[in-house]
């Protein structure tokens, strides 16, 4: 299945979304406004990990909330996600096993040994089915983006090797803004 870029929706479509959301007429969304407002397909909650990634990747007032502009960039990721989501999910299954995971990240660019992506289903499986649910799947590669962000910063050769010490190597962790 190709991925079909959606037109933007329309203002008003948006705000009335925005309205429902924004249970306490706030004029922002909090985390947990969008967690009640998000489905990933399981009929559980919507990983709180995610909301929080989410949260921090569009809230470009430093609020810890969402406000109507920055909801209209993070409607449009989430769409994005689900349609790539669905590409990958070969099976309709509502979920990416082990294979599907692999096939999205080759895609993606990734080469990773299947006992990586063991531990990769292992870390971001909330079911304990041996799939990743939506969610997770979002989480999973923002995640393996920003670890690979921060890796390429060290890799000054380009060449998939950095040498750091310990405490360089907490740093770089421990300053991800994921």
């Amino acid at each position: 299945m190709a991925y079909q870029a959606q037109p933007p929706p329309d203002q008003n479509f948006l705000w009335g979304v925005f309205q429902k959301v924004d249970k306490d007429r706030s004029g922002a969304i909090s985390a947990n406004e969008l967690q009640q407002a998000l489905s990933n397909g399981t009929w559980t909650a919507f990983n709180p990990e995610t909301i929080r990634l989410m949260i921090v990747m569009f809230d470009r007032s430093n609020t810890g909330t969402i406000n109507f502009q920055e909801f209209g960039s993070l409607w449009k990721y989430i769409t994005d996600w689900q349609n790539t989501f669905r590409s990958y999910d070969r099976d309709n299954s509502g979920s990416i096993d082990k294979h599907e995971l692999k096939t999205a990240l080759t895609n993606f660019g990734y080469r990773l040994s299947d006992r990586f992506y063991d531990i990769l289903i292992r870390k971001f499986d909330r079911s304990g089915r041996g799939v990743i649910a939506f969610d997770d799947f979002i989480q999973c590669c923002v995640v393996i983006q920003t670890l690979t962000n921060s890796f390429k910063s060290m890799d000054t050769n380009r060449n998939g090797w950095i040498t750091i010490g310990y405490e360089q190597f907490l740093t770089m962790v421990f300053s991800i803004k994921a």
